[in-house]
C-alpha cells in the first residue's frame, strides 16, 4: 500500500488580471458584431466544391454498383468512400453558411473557419 507524502502546498500568487471587478480586458474575448458577419468567401468556395465533388464521387459509385457505367466493384467501393469524405464536410460546411444567410437562429459566418 502506498504510503502518503507529506507534502506543503503553498497558494499561487495573485495575478494583476485576477480582480473581480470587471475592469481586466481581453481582446480574445471582445467580438464585435461586425467581426461576427464577416463571410468568409474562400471557404464557402471550398465547401461547395466538396460538395460537388462528392455528388460527383458518389453518382459515379452508383452507376458502377447498378451497371450503368462499366467497371469493377473494388473502383465503386473506392469511389464510394472518397465520395463520402468529400461530401460530409462540404454538406456541414455549405448548411452553417446557408443557415447563417437566411439568419436563423444559433448560425453565424463566424462558425466557419476563414482560411
Amino acid at each position: 500500500m502506498a504510503t502518503r507524502r507529506q507534502v506543503r502546498y503553498s497558494p499561487l500568487s495573485i495575478d494583476d488580471d485576477d480582480d473581480d471587478s470587471g475592469k481586466a480586458f481581453d481582446p480574445r474575448f471582445d467580438y464585435s458584431p461586425r467581426a461576427l458577419d464577416k463571410i468568409p468567401w474562400k471557404s464557402i468556395a471550398l465547401a461547395l466544391f466538396l460538395l460537388a465533388l462528392g455528388s460527383t464521387l458518389l453518382i459515379l459509385a452508383f452507376f458502377i454498383f447498378t451497371g450503368h457505367m462499366r467497371g469493377e466493384t473494388s473502383q465503386a467501393y473506392g469511389l464510394l468512400a472518397l465520395g463520402f469524405l468529400a461530401f460530409l464536410p462540404g454538406f456541414y460546411e455549405t448548411r452553417i453558411a446557408y443557415y447563417s444567410w437566411r439568419g436563423a437562429n444559433g448560425y453565424r459566418f463566424a462558425s466557419i473557419p476563414d482560411y
